[in-house]
């Protein structure tokens, strides 16, 4: 027997190892797998070269539970007595410690750092044992063993067969390993696709009421995965299905892309567009990083641009390592490469779809546009491929390119100033009679109801020559493209001023809402009274939703005008009621009003081009005086105004009917409404 100390700068490596690597302590079985996969492989490899010319037999390996063990065996290469010493117990670990604090919370950059890959086993066990024979003619059987100390002993074992046990006795505090679903569950995320057969344990069946173990083995990895394979030996089925394996839950994807590249790097993978409605955060994480079929992460922030980790499937790249910490992958150049070809891939796939199959990809465009608006408004060069084939669509449900519907649109929706104007929708149904409006004056109206078309809409009025994008119901319809200086209101300042406190006086009080009200000419077939958002405003709250930075915006109230059409009927019958129930009353206060006005004028006059401390304090006091005077006058004013609006029922109905289109008009508000129709009725 020998005994030894294994070859470590460092005091020892096992507390560190327990330490350093806990949170991450169920990748030993990734790694000891591998190993075991990697020994099987090299044999395959000196057999083919003719080296190895024994009898291969059955290459499986198998993991096996016992009560207190987990034993990983191979029949692959094995080692002599001399391998062991060379590359177990001589570990490469000057300069650690530095590195060990640096990389404390990643286990994957230790273990890759210093080739620990068989030492994560003690994250796990308690004490390691392997019993290992050599392929080659004559070899020894050797028996390595170590209790977490950095004492070790070879002595000579007894193996019939080459290849490698390795006996992990499981420490106290990490029985969960011992669990069969546990074990089962780590063996399908790790080794799912591995190049050899895995087999744990035997396949069950059930048998007179219970789960019984039959004679075959459990395998649990598929040794040929799709990726690998080529794709003119593959169908459409072949795809859906392994989507399928991959993500049962999920609805059928809607395209697929195989990657197969090997110069200037080695990639394969098969990325799928998912069908996606909404939340983009929930739909990353789904795709599986490999490194030669061994599983690596799903989280590939870094290895695939931001806007493609929407995308669900697998990449296999042996230029990943294996084991490799996030800030590496940041900023290795063979990671940019491959993120800059899969966005390649990307664009020309869609680009190909589009040509060749429009009708397809126009039925797929509401499911594929988070993907494709994504990319355009987080990667410039996306955005120069995508917008030859990125959409619009009309609210008659019509596709078209950029450029079609710039061609579409130019000779009727151009106004005074020599901007193209895109009207938009976001809601169909509830902005359906302002899109009628438009369709009326042979507008063509965009449907741009998606999570991310509020910032695409800013985008592309920076990308597209002199354009601009209005919701169709953030102005009258006249004034949506200005084609000429806006028309004069034909009512008196008095009359305008009239109109607004009646109508004021009875919009409702609404959370975060604010009203203004304005009187317009709008043809006598206009509608009597119109409710409009401005378009910067509404389009800075919706912005602030989904950008860091603007919450300011996201405060302030939702701010709305009522447009009175002043040459409408009902609104003249308002004015003229008013202006003849309420003349007495407001004749003296009209009168008072002038009077202050006029002293008001005389007494600013009169301060005109005078400092402060020049003007008599008296004066000072009496345009206060007047201005509280002028306020009082006021508001009688618009109390008999209010009090005459609240009697009457078709300014409530025309406010309420306003509302009304604009989804305002709710619980109290909204039965009242009914009710009062019926009276009107």
């Amino acid at each position: 027997m020998q005994k030894g100390n294994i070859g470590v700068t460092t005091e020892n490596i096992f507390p560190i190892i327990k330490k350093f690597l806990y949170s991450d302590h169920e990748i030993f079985l990734r790694e000891l797998v591998s190993n075991a996969v990697d020994a099987t492989q090299k044999l395959k490899t000196l057999a083919s070269k003719g080296d190895f010319k024994g009898e291969m037999g059955d290459l499986t390996v198998r993991v096996s539970l016992g009560k207190d063990t987990i034993t990983i065996s191979d029949r692959g290469i094995g080692l002599t007595a001399e391998e062991i010493d060379k590359y177990i117990n001589q570990i490469a670990f000057s300069g650690a410690n530095d590195f060990l604090e640096k990389y404390k919370e990643d286990a994957n950059a230790i273990i890759g750092h210093f080739g620990l890959g068989f030492y994560s086993a003690f994250m796990v066990a308690k004490k390691v044992e392997i019993v290992t024979k050599s392929y080659q003619e004559g070899a020894q059987a050797v028996k390595w063993s170590c209790d977490g100390s950095p004492e070790f002993t070879i002595e000579d074992a007894k193996r019939e067969d080459r290849g490698t046990d390795i006996i992990l006795y499981i420490d106290d505090d990490c029985k969960e390993f011992l669990e069969e679903s546990r074990l089962s569950s780590l063996l399908t995320k790790y080794c799912r696709f591995l190049p050899i057969p895995v087999a744990f344990g035997k396949k069950k069946e059930w048998k007179d009421g219970k789960q019984v173990e039959t004679e075959e083995d459990n395998v649990i990895n598929e040794t040929s995965p799709m990726w690998i394979r080529k794709p003119t030996e593959l169908k459409d089925e072949d795809y859906k299905k392994f989507y399928r394996d991959l993500y049962p839950m999920a609805d059928e994807p809607l395209f697929w892309i195989h990657l197969n590249v090997d110069y200037p790097f080695n990639l394969t993978g098969i990325l799928y567009f998912p069908k996606v409605k909404s939340n983009i955060e929930l739909q990353k994480n789904k795709i599986q990083l490999y490194c030669n079929q061994v599983y690596v992460t799903d989280s590939v922030e870094g290895i695939v641009p931001d806007f493609l980790t929407l995308l669900h499937g697998v990449i296999d790249s042996p230029d990943i390592p294996l084991n490799v910490s996030r800030s590496y992958l940041q900023s290795d150049s063979n990671v940019k490469k491959i993120s800059t070809y899969i966005s390649k891939k990307v664009s020309d796939r869609l680009q190909a779809i589009f040509k060749n199959n429009r009708k397809e990809f126009e039925e797929k465009w509401d499911d594929l546009k988070i993907f494709i608006n994504y990319g355009m408004l987080t990667q410039e060069d996306f955005y120069e491929k995508a917008n030859k084939f990125a959409l619009l669509k009309d609210t008659d449900a019509k596709h078209y390119t950029y450029e079609e519907y710039r061609t579409l649109i130019k000779d009727n929706q151009t106004d005074k100033d020599g901007n193209l104007i895109y009207l938009y929708a976001t809601n169909a149904d509830e902005q359906y009679s302002y899109i009628d409006a438009a369709k009326g004056k042979g507008y063509n109206v965009l449907l741009m109801d998606g999570q991310l078309d509020i910032a695409m809409v800013s985008m592309l009025e920076q990308k597209l020559e002199k354009c601009r994008f209005t919701r169709v119901d953030s102005d009258v319809i006249d004034r949506l493209i200005a084609k000429e200086d806006a028309k004069a209101t034909s009512l008196e300042a008095g009359q305008s001023d009239m109109l607004s406190s009646v109508f004021r006086s009875q919009l409702p009080q609404l959370k975060k809402v604010e009203f203004s009200v304005e009187a317009q000419s709008l043809g006598e077939t206009g509608a009597p009274v119109m409710i409009t958002q401005s378009e910067y405003m509404r389009r800075m709250k919706e912005m602030a939703n989904i950008q860091a930075g603007m919450s300011f915006y996201g405060e302030m109230p939702d701010m709305f005008t009522v447009v009175l059409n002043a040459d409408h009927k009902l609104i003249k019958q308002v004015l003229n009621d008013a202006d003849a129930s309420c003349k007495s009353e407001l004749e003296p206060i009209e009168a008072e009003i002038a009077t202050l006005n006029k002293r008001h004028a005389d007494l600013e006059k009169a301060q005109e081009g005078k400092k402060s401390d020049e003007i008599p304090q008296a004066e000072k006091d009496e345009l206060s005086e007047v201005d509280k005077k002028l306020s009082d006058e006021k508001s009688k004013k618009e109390a008999v105004l209010g009090q005459y609006a609240g009697k009457n029922k078709v300014v409530r109905q025309l406010i309420d009917l306003a509302l009304l289109q604009n989804n305002m008009l709710k619980g109290e508000a909204l039965t009242n409404f009914v009710k009062r129709s019926i009276e009107l009725i």
